[in-house]
């Protein structure tokens, strides 16, 4: 009797996110390593630090400037391309609507999806480009650019039936326990940060804690 497949490494990031950025580009390698695929989730980092009762760390003028260097360190530290955007952050509403009209309506949000295409997309154009993925105008452009009916994705940003959809997807993230991005669980065991990357190897490849 053939084995289940492993369950997906559930991942939680917002598009304005430079850490869920840096986290997007090793996070599929990561779970290939280890026979898994990644189930994506965008969500809006407002309403995690509501429920939690916190801010961005930019928004504290101690925090800002070392924030602000670390998020260029550690895209060079994964040997990724970083740019720094020159609006951060932005709202990220209509692009994580668009996220999961694709995801919902093309077969979700796993691994090579038209979801995790877009989520990949976004975030390095945000942060490789500086794509001002919160202007209507911009937004079109990008989904145009990744072979999208851009007059659909606006649609879809635009409809109540998307906001509550996107709503709804932080509700289920603030019940599973997210407060930031990017966030992590694999078989239930939570992860915050991008630099949990050597703890869900080994936590992967079973090694002790």
């Amino acid at each position: 009797m053939a084995r289940p497949a492993p369950a997906p490494i559930d991942f939680w990031f917002d598009f304005s996110s430079p850490y869920s950025y840096v986290a997007s580009e090793w996070i599929d390698a990561l779970a290939a390593r280890h026979g898994r695929t990644v189930r994506r989730h965008a969500i809006l980092l407002g309403a995690t630090f509501q429920a939690a009762e916190l801010k961005s760390p930019v928004s504290y003028p101690l925090k800002r400037e070392y924030s602000l260097h670390d998020f260029a360190r550690s895209a060079r530290f994964h040997g990724v391309p970083y740019a720094p955007p020159p609006v951060f952050p932005i709202p990220t509403q209509n692009a994580a609507r668009v996220f999961w009209w694709l995801s919902d309506g093309q077969g979700g949000s796993e691994t090579g999806s038209a979801a995790a295409r877009w989520s990949q997309a976004g975030l390095r154009a945000v942060f490789t480009q500086g794509v001002a993925l919160h202007e209507p105008a911009a937004l079109k452009a990008f989904a145009a650019a990744q072979g999208l009916d851009a007059d659909a994705a606006e649609a879809a940003w635009s409809d109540p039936a998307w906001k509550a959809r996107l709503k709804q997807a932080n509700d289920e993230a603030v019940a599973a326990g997210v407060f930031g991005a990017p966030f992590f669980r694999i078989d239930g065991e939570p992860f915050w940060g991008n630099d949990r990357l050597p703890q869900m190897e080994r936590w992967l490849a079973g090694g002790p804690f």
